[in-house]
């Protein structure tokens, strides 16, 4: 009986550490590679504390095997965007401002009832109120209102307002996003002069954490050693 004690207070040891390791991420935060590595720990974790037969070592080293393929996925997974979209997909528009978009729903598996649970949650009943809903990797909905249904609507204080737009990551963690700079309208050129423009000194595109732009001009720089800043762009028509 002893034993048991001792190698379940090890292992329990242990999984505590590998999960300090992989991060403070809840569950429902959870990418889905990081998931299923959870899963799997959780079951490796139960043979050595139930199977008094099994080494203690049996059961560790394949516990540290997956926190290196851990920060191995996670580290391929920041260099190249490519394998982030291979191993934890990418965010889908699921609403857009003409309604559901019924091929993401579909692509997705969702239904209807599963988009208004999701919207709901978000505090937001009808699908009248939202401009864009996207499903993020992680399985959860993020939703940009319609102007005037935001916490602080515009309607409640009797005043005209533009509908908001959605911003398009062109560069992430020193990455540029190729395929959105097509949605964008604009060039690579076009994003090392935004960069030039907005960073201190003349900088490359992997010294960028994060450029957006949204459709009217609107942007948001930060590099990687400095704090972000709010710019503006005149747009081509």
């Amino acid at each position: 009986m002893l034993t048991i004690i001792v190698r379940s207070i090890i292992i329990y040891l242990i999984v505590l550490l590998v999960f300090r390791l992989m991060g403070k991420r809840q569950l429902g935060q959870m990418q889905p590679f990081e998931l299923v590595l959870t899963l799997i720990i959780a079951d490796l974790a139960t043979i050595p504390m139930a199977e008094v037969s099994v080494p203690v070592l049996h059961g560790v080293v394949p516990l540290l095997t997956l926190v290196v393929l851990h920060f191995v996925l996670t580290l391929i997974s920041r260099s190249s965007h490519f394998f982030s979209k291979v191993i934890s997909g990418k965010p889908v528009i699921i609403v857009n401002p003409k309604g559901i978009d019924y091929q993401a729903m579909k692509k997705l598996n969702l239904s209807t009832d599963d988009i208004f649970e999701a919207l709901r949650e978000c505090g937001y009943f009808s699908i009248s109120q939202v401009q864009y809903a996207i499903m993020e990797t992680n399985g959860k909905v993020s939703v940009m209102p319609k102007a005037d249904f935001s916490p602080v609507t515009n309607a409640d204080l009797k005043t005209n307002a533009e509908d908001n737009y959605l911003p398009i990551i062109l560069v992430s963690d020193g990455k540029v996003i190729k395929d959105n700079i097509a949605l964008a309208g604009v060039s690579e050129q076009d994003i090392q002069n935004m960069i030039d423009e907005n960073g201190s000194g003349k900088q490359s595109i992997k010294d960028t954490l994060l450029l957006t732009l949204d459709k009217t001009g609107q942007g948001y720089f930060q590099s990687k050693k400095g704090e972000g800043k709010s710019f503006q762009i005149e747009v081509k028509k």
